[in-house]
């Protein structure tokens, strides 16, 4: 019952609203020149400098679905939840060889989204259109995951109703002020509350992994009762150590997360708000400091194991919530009041990606749906007001995913979206360095990916589930005679690049034209401070692209 827990909902609460207050003063925060204007309210004016940019992107990437589902998989299967260790430090070095270049072109011609630049370097409103389709597809789920994140405290503080109105009324309520405050102030918010969220996550973490261990009798304990289940589990692949039946997995899955992390499109987001290309570099360098909290933070789930916790039910009959485990170990071993302030750690950690997620999936539809579509003489007063009431939507599309559909369907919409945003790979990522391919040929790669991924997942089941299951595709489905799985983001971006490499020899063969690159080569390396592009400072659109390496 709720009253068991009324400390730990007062803190909450209490932390809650000060955020949220933080929330609509953010709008004055850092003096914008103009909150009408996309530059202002989507990226903050493109000035954050290394500090707030630090704070930003972490609490971008670090979700509060990372703090109760990295451990959720560990308590459940064990080592292959470490996965998302691995896949955030190998994010830092791409992120600092592909988001530079990105900055760098986006400040010389005002590019608020990668779609934008696929327009102008492959001259292809459809390829555009496609990147910027799949940046939104692929960001609603993520956007539901953080209300999975806040869904699991609430059950553990007994904040549940009998019917389905009354259960998610907390998270619907939640959302609106976040929908409120985002409206109002833009990535000013998630900029300002990242401080707060991050500086609790550090705390409640620091303290669970000095102090558990101590209560529960030391690491030893802690991976022998770990030992003790996987032992006993009938999965071949759960375990404290990998085995042979899912390192491919493991190494595929991590690879192929970092990938799509950095092409997503509330990262990109993050990366485009900075002051200039040194903000950016330092903070791939300091980043890294968060991938060793999350592996902190993946421990977790072995202590829960080690304190005998036992998850929620879940929302179908006879399973469990596993979701539930890091709320339920800390409303188990710690006072009520630091509880409650893990509780807050949580739910605010769920507030901010949320916020910058449906930001970036606004300025996705405003730039290149809206405005390439459906109005060309859009003012940039008219641009920031649709992709305000765009953010809006989004919200409200992420809180019917979680109304409407089961929170472990959820989850699995998540590792979907993953492979859906891995087919931009080839336009945006490799796009950067060079312009090769041809931008029919992308188009086609784009087409055989993502149907071949789809295929793959909907082959994928579970007990619970007959098709779109997860994202381990079991290559037996291949024709191999062996256990193993990969991961079907992989898979499908090969087929991708080579659809899109094959094509793109065809059609120069053929003599298909090209378009007209709208960049040039020091576009890329532009810093702060260099002059901006208008479109008449560029060449004719007959004359020959200049070419880049």
């Amino acid at each position: 019952m709720w009253r068991d827990h009324l400390t730990e909902i007062i803190i909450f609460t209490l932390l809650f609203l000060l955020v949220s207050a933080m929330g609509f003063v953010a709008a004055r925060w850092r003096a914008p020149r103009d909150m009408a204007h996309l530059d202002e309210w989507g990226l903050g004016g493109r000035n954050f400098g290394g500090w707030i940019t630090w704070f930003l992107v972490g609490g971008d990437l670090y979700t509060a679905y990372t703090f109760v589902a990295v451990p959720a998989l560990v308590f459940g299967a064990g080592a292959m939840g470490f996965f998302a260790v691995p896949y955030t430090i190998v994010i830092y070095p791409l992120v600092f060889l592909v988001l530079c270049r990105l900055w760098s072109v986006s400040h010389r011609h005002g590019f608020v989204t990668p779609a934008d630049f696929v327009r102008s370097r492959f001259d292809s409103p459809v390829l555009a259109l496609l990147v910027a389709i799949t940046g939104i597809v692929a960001t609603m789920p993520y956007i539901a995951l953080q209300l999975v994140g806040i869904e699991a405290v609430l059950k553990a503080m007994g904040v549940t109703g009998d019917n389905a109105v009354a259960r998610h009324l907390p998270i619907i309520i939640a959302f609106a002020i976040l929908a409120a405050y985002t409206y109002q102030s833009g990535l000013r918010a998630p900029a300002l509350i990242a401080f707060v969220k991050d500086t609790l996550i550090y705390i409640v973490i620091l303290v669970a992994v000095l102090y558990l261990p101590y209560k529960l009798g030391g690491w030893g304990e802690i991976f022998d009762a770990a030992d003790a289940k996987f032992d006993a589990s009938p999965s071949p692949g759960d375990g404290v150590l990998l085995n042979a039946n899912n390192q491919l997995q493991y190494v595929t899955l991590a690879f192929g997360s970092a990938l799509a992390l950095f092409l997503y499109p509330h990262s990109i987001t993050g990366v485009l708000a900075s002051r200039n290309r040194d903000v950016i570099k330092r903070n791939m360098s300091a980043l890294p400091a968060y991938s060793l909290l999350l592996g902190l933070i993946a421990l977790l789930g072995y202590m829960a194991i080690a304190a005998d916790v036992k998850p929620l039910p879940g929302a179908s009959e006879g399973t469990v919530d596993n979701n539930t485990i890091v709320p339920l170990l800390f409303d188990q071993q710690f006072p009520s009041w630091f509880t409650g302030v893990a509780y807050a750690a949580i739910g605010i950690g769920a507030l901010v990606p949320a916020a910058i997620m449906s930001i970036a999936a606004a300025n996705l539809f405003t730039r290149n749906i809206y405005k390439e579509y459906l109005r060309r003489d859009a003012t940039p007063a008219q641009e920031a007001n649709v992709s305000k009431i765009t953010s809006l939507v989004v919200k409200i599309g992420a809180v019917a995913c979680i109304v409407f559909l089961d929170p472990q369907f959820s989850i699995d919409l998540q590792l979907i979206g993953g492979v859906i945003i891995l087919q931009t790979l080839p336009a945006v990522a490799l796009g950067l360095y060079t312009r090769w391919f041809h931008r029919g040929a992308l188009i086609a790669g784009w087409v055989a990916g993502m149907g071949l991924g789809m295929w793959m997942l909907y082959q994928i089941s579970s007990p619970t589930r007959k098709h779109f299951a997860g994202s381990a595709f079991p290559l037996e489905k291949f024709g191999f005679d062996t256990p193993k799985t990969i991961y079907v983001g992989i898979v499908a971006v090969l087929v991708n690049l080579l659809v899109a490499a094959i094509l793109t020899l065809i059609l120069r063969a053929v003599k298909v034209r090209e378009g007209v690159d709208g960049t040039t080569s020091d576009d890329y390396f532009a810093d702060e401070g260099d002059p901006r592009v208008t479109p008449g400072d560029r060449q004719d659109a007959d004359a020959a692209p200049e070419p880049v390496a």
